[in-house]
């Protein structure tokens, strides 16, 4: 059993009563078999957005050096940064998402940095909540939202430093610009 926080998945589907283990979307996740997927509540920001928004998410963690704080929370309020692309705005506007929120027993986490646990067997979610304004939610939740008119830059730099990261859905990102 996990002991944490609350958690959730997000979904841009309504009415899913159980969630059933499915293979990972991603092989870099590091989950091999079926799962069911939670987030922690810290970590929720970053899925406030649709399913194949790319994005680039940090925060601080203990690891992370005076250096790296100030090159990417100088002056910022949030706890996390979610970063997103400019082109991805107006899909975001339109997007209704459903918080589910899931029972923690038998969640295990499988990535602190992400935040995100696994069950092995079927879910039944507890709670539902509908998001109409993506946007407004995640800095209801206390992260700031930057946009980019590409992510990549901030992809090397986050990469690079000693910030607890979550990459989502890089593969749909502008492309690198050679330059």
């Amino acid at each position: 059993m996990f002991e944490a926080q609350r958690l959730y998945h997000v979904s841009e589907e309504d009415g899913i009563a159980v969630f059933e283990p499915r293979l990972p979307p991603s092989a870099d996740s590091g989950v091999r078999g079926e799962v069911v997927w939670a987030i922690d509540e810290e970590h929720l920001p970053n899925y406030l957005l649709p399913r194949d928004c790319p994005r680039v998410t940090f925060g601080v963690s203990e690891h992370t050096t005076g250096e790296d704080r100030d090159a990417h929370f100088g002056g910022s309020i949030g706890h996390r940064i979610v970063a997103i692309e400019s082109a991805w705005v107006p899909r975001i506007r339109m997007c209704r998402l459903f918080i589910y929120e899931m029972p923690r027993d038998d969640f295990q986490l499988a990535d602190h940095s992400a935040g995100y646990c696994v069950a092995r067997k079927p879910v039944v979610p507890i709670a539902v909540t509908e998001v109409v304004d993506c946007l407004a939610e995640i800095e209801k939740c206390g992260a700031e939202l930057r946009i980019c008119e590409a992510l990549w830059p901030l992809y090397d730099a986050v990469v690079g430093s000693t910030l607890d990261y979550s990459i989502v859905r890089m593969r749909n990102a502008r492309p690198r610009s050679r330059g």
